[in-house]
């Protein structure tokens, strides 16, 4: 039995160990990846994971350990050794390249060709051929032609996959797959996992997502603080199971306001009212906030949250509509003079929006202190060093940033150490009225319920909180109302006591 186990061994990493200065990212980890099985690896941000894979792919070589891939074993692997063995990754941030086609990325760096005249040519009949196949096979829809910053995330993962296929990788590490992904393009996905498993493939899925685990796994391997935890078959499992191995405690199941006030009845201290864009995305949207309040704004992808909020920052204009703070209208052109007025807005997507990625976490977290304290639009008052390192110092504690230093470049952080370097740029700067936009996507279970105290922490401040989610069980543990969007506009708002995932679900979806 044991023998007929190692023949389906696809990958085996024994003692796996790596060190950045300062830093044991991985002490002496075990991972195994079989053939048609699909093997969760979970850990808090910070834990190991990306290290560990990027080890496999050959970004980063061990300090020690050894690899067996297919029989072979490497002390380490190169990205040229991670490619002929058939390993593919996909990140989380996609690599696909935005100005070429859906077919050149497909075979970008493994170009088919043919003998023409005794030259080396492209083949793009042949490359033609395996695209349209791949393509069918992973449900896109697309013409291979067609460049790919005109389709959307979800088709952008499926090219990945498709790029997986093409290049005949065996094993594929899928980080975080679902974070952009509505539930029905989720469910597509699953069925293209499903079928991969099905041909023998082993596929490594990164998630944060408790329910995704027992939808899609065969065994879960968790890791924390560098170091192995332990793996277990998902069927044995519970999600309380998997998140005391992730924590090491229980999470805190809700997060509301505990004060038994009666929220509607404090003063309102931030309103909208016809906010409308010239896109048409928003449409005649008002609102109230009210201090000590978390507002969720729930809808499908694409109804008009997002846009909703980019207009309120200036970040996107608006075509109609007003704003007022504490009874005051406040006119903000650009996100500037929304800084300036005490506004703060945590982005969905913190990689191109989020931080400044040539910048240190001492310098993230300083500048918009920094820029709400300037004058002339930010070009005086810009520069005071010491002010700079108390700021980063008393936010790395407050936000229990995880890093060699302050100094340390922000890009060499976790998703979820990244994160709490954006909340602590904006809590340095004392903001009133806080923006976040899907706040806790690629999080891990622990930090998300880091996130949520702060979120309800401001909020007991006296500060106003704004929560677009597309995960309703988040948004129904934290949240004090609910407004739900459909096509640009507020369909319904709910009290949390009467809000229900079924209410909400109906409302976003026109039932």
């Amino acid at each position: 039995m044991e023998k007929k186990n190692e023949v389906n061994v696809l990958v085996k990493m024994e003692g796996v160990t790596k060190e950045f200065p300062g830093v044991k990212a991985l002490n002496s980890i075990t991972f195994e990846i079989r053939a048609g099985e699909v093997h969760v690896l979970m850990g808090e941000n910070g834990a190991g994971k990306s290290t560990l894979m990027k080890i496999l792919s050959g970004v980063y070589r061990p300090n020690a350990g050894k690899i067996t891939v297919k029989g072979r074993e490497f002390s380490y692997l190169t990205p040229k050794d991670s490619y002929e063995c058939g390993i593919s990754i996909i990140y989380q941030e996609l690599s696909v390249i935005n100005e070429l086609s859906i077919l050149e990325n497909l075979f970008v760096g493994k170009l088919p060709t043919k003998k023409v005249a005794g030259l080396s040519v492209v083949d793009y009949k042949k490359m033609n051929e395996l695209a349209l196949g791949v393509l069918e096979k992973v449900g896109l829809k697309r013409n291979p032609k067609q460049i790919v910053k005109e389709i959307s995330i979800s088709e952008k993962q499926q090219c990945e996959i498709a790029k997986a296929i093409v290049s005949n990788s065996d094993i594929i590490v899928m980080d975080e797959p679902t974070t952009s992904l509505t539930t029905a393009e989720t469910e597509h996905l699953f069925r293209i996992i499903r079928q991969l498993k099905s041909e023998g493939k082993g596929i490594v899925y990164i998630s944060h997502k408790m329910d995704e685990i027992k939808q899609i796994g065969d065994r879960v391997t968790v890791l924390k603080d560098g170091s192995y935890v332990g793996t277990r078959e998902v069927k044995e499992v519970t999600v309380d199971d998997i998140v005391k191995m992730m924590v090491g405690r229980e999470i805190k199941g809700t997060y509301h306001n505990e004060t038994g006030a009666d929220l509607k009845k404090e003063p309102v201290i931030f309103e909208v009212r016809n906010i409308s864009r010239q896109d048409g995305r928003v449409e005649n949207v008002s609102f109230k906030l009210h201090k000590g309040e978390i507002l969720g704004l729930a809808g499908l992808v694409g109804s008009g949250r997002s846009e909703l909020m980019n207009a309120i920052f200036g970040a996107e204009p608006k075509s109609a509509g007003q704003i007022f703070i504490d009874g005051k209208e406040a006119v903000i052109r650009n996100p500037y003079e929304a800084i300036k007025r005490g506004l703060a807005m945590v982005t969905e997507n913190r990689r191109e929006t989020g931080f400044l990625h040539n910048f240190s976490i001492r310098q993230n977290i300083s500048i918009v202190p920094f820029l709400k304290g300037s004058r002339c639009q930010g070009l005086v008052g810009l520069v005071d060093n010491k002010a700079e390192e108390k700021y980063a110092m008393k936010e790395k504690e407050n936000m229990n940033i995880k890093c060699r230093d302050i100094n340390q470049k922000i890009t060499e952080l976790s998703g979820g150490n990244q994160q709490k370097v954006i909340l602590g740029k904006w809590m340095a700067a004392d903001s009133r009225i806080i923006i976040f936009d899907e706040p806790t996507k690629g999080i891990d279970v622990g930090s998300k319920s880091e996130i949520y105290i702060l979120m309800r922490k401001l909020a007991s401040e006296g500060k106003g909180v704004l929560m677009v989610s597309s995960e309703l069980p988040e948004l129904l543990s934290v949240c004090d109302r609910i407004c739900i969007f459909r096509n640009g506009q507020i369909r319904k708002t709910y009290d949390i006591s009467e809000a229900t995932e079924e209410k909400i679900v109906k409302v976003s979806t026109g039932e």
